[in-house]
């Protein structure tokens, strides 16, 4: 039986499975995981990897609406199969799995919040608040402006 901590962690890895799946991070997470489940037992880590990219297909065929109940049912498939690994190992290595499962969360997380923008563009990975106040402008990305009253209409000066 495991305690709460590594039941936590088997159900971060497990999102972070399903968060990792299809991103540009995922060919080596997949590697990382497949690491965790390799143990000295390399019997098993063929079916690991075919789980792993009938994961990433599964999400990558799935309907968008349907996009995040599928994630959320992988999840937990992972986390069950994380519990069954840390089960199954003794203190020694099961300490050292947990070890390796908490740094690949970690990098996980790194890699699927990480915000780019192209030329021009403004990437934020947390919350922006931007204001205006007392006749000011204000904006994430500006291009020419001009604070001030615009001049009066009146007959064309040539």
């Amino acid at each position: 039986m495991l305690d709460q901590s590594l039941i936590a962690l088997a159900s971060a890895a497990g999102a972070a499975v399903a968060s990792a799946a299809g991103t540009d991070a995922w060919a080596a997470f997949r590697e990382r995981v497949a690491g965790v489940f390799r143990r000295g037992d390399t019997s098993g880590s063929g079916l690991v990897a075919r789980r792993l990219d009938r994961t990433a297909a599964e999400l990558e065929g799935a309907d968008p609406q349907e996009a995040e109940r599928v994630r959320v049912l992988l999840g937990a498939s992972w986390q069950t199969r994380f519990e069954d690994l840390l089960e199954n190992l003794g203190d020694a290595e099961r300490a050292e799995a947990a070890g390796q499962l908490r740094d690949m969360v970690t990098s996980a997380r790194r890699a699927t919040n990480a915000v780019s923008a192209g030329d021009g563009g403004l990437a934020v990975g947390g919350n922006m608040d931007i204001r205006a106040e007392h006749g000011s402008a204000a904006a994430g990305v500006m291009g020419d402006v001009t604070l001030g009253n615009p001049p009066q209409p009146g007959p064309e000066r040539g």
